[in-house]
């Protein structure tokens, strides 16, 4: 491994909140498309998630999404197309089209059960795997998107400098330097062929049909064509930074691996492949944390140091740089 992080640390702050009335009108749209589906509707809402990478709320078993504001509706569409084709791998949408809400795209999805939190445990990461494997070997359609995973380490940056000087803008400054640029989405991916969901962590996994139906992965909004070991990053920088255990880990690699996954060899070392997305999720994530306190007035937290810390360990060692593979 080639650098550690802090220990695990509570979690960063929540955001802040979108304005009620758009919470209100996408209930209200969610309301309208669960009681078009059932007579029968048991109703009962609640909000999933208030964030500006999007609003989700649900009502009974229909889950509706405000995605941000500046979503192109061409590329949104292509990959709800994709969900829509592949539904053992993504939660396939109820409305193949978005619909609009005073300026935002919409999208409807039945309701998945979580991964939940307070049992670690039982975490699925051989499922996790399974389907990232699955995924970066399913033929990408003609004219796909992008993944959107370095362009947005590229935004986090982009809103760290905006929010002025900070001590701490300056290892995560330093070790994104040394990425190279297709990291920092200002080159072409390497790999530009293979089917990639751009942003996993645990919480884009659900089981439906709920409760007890197989996973499937959700939030299709970074999902195109790149580098699949994008896809592998959180875990495998959890795994060096010592948040992951290594049977995790290592479980977490065999059922990628078993899968037949592109994304790293299918024996021996799979870091060099791991290395460069790796510390791309980690200065993003540092980024993200120092704007955010710099915008509140507040000092950086537990968390919010110590990835900024591995930020700085990170710049004094030259990341391993994958050699290109034939698929």
């Amino acid at each position: 491994m080639p650098y550690t992080l802090a220990p695990r640390a509570r979690t960063l702050a929540p955001v802040k909140p979108a304005p009620a009335l758009l919470v209100q009108q996408l209930t209200a749209k969610a309301r309208a498309t669960a009681h078009a589906r059932s007579s029968t509707c048991p109703c009962g809402a609640a909000t999933l998630a208030d964030h500006p990478d999007g609003i989700v709320v649900r009502h009974a078993d229909t889950v509706a999404k405000a995605h941000p504001e500046d979503t192109d509706t061409t590329g949104l569409t292509t990959r709800l197309t994709i969900a829509t084709h592949h539904p053992g791998i993504l939660l396939p949408p109820l409305v193949p089209t978005p619909a609009d809400l005073h300026g935002r795209l919409v999208t409807f999805w039945p309701y998945g059960i979580p991964v939940d939190p307070d049992t670690p445990d039982a975490a699925p990461w051989e499922a996790a795997a399974t389907l990232l494997a699955r995924l970066h070997r399913t033929p990408a359609p003609p004219g796909p998107p992008t993944m959107r995973g370095p362009a947005k380490a590229a935004l986090a940056i982009a809103r760290l400098r905006a929010v002025g000087p900070h001590p701490a803008a300056t290892p995560v400054l330093r070790a994104w330097g040394t990425l190279p640029a297709w990291a920092q989405g200002e080159a072409p991916m390497p790999h530009t062929g293979t089917l990639c969901h751009g942003d996993l962590h645990l919480g884009q996994l659900v089981r439906h049909p709920a409760p007890e139906g197989p996973w499937l992965l959700i939030d299709v909004d970074d999902l195109g064509v790149g580098v699949p070991a994008w896809d592998l990053a959180r875990p495998a920088a959890w795994y060096a930074c010592g948040l992951l255990p290594p049977g995790e880990w290592a479980r977490f690699l065999a059922a990628y691996r078993a899968e037949g996954g592109p994304a790293v060899p299918v024996e021996g070392d799979p870091w060099p492949a791991l290395d460069v997305p790796a510390r791309a999720l980690t200065v993003q994530t540092a980024a993200r944390a120092v704007a955010k306190a710099v915008a509140a007035g507040r000092p950086l937290d537990e968390v919010e140091q110590s990835v900024v810390d591995a930020c700085d360990r990170m710049a004094t060692v030259p990341p391993q740089l994958a050699q290109e593979r034939t698929k």
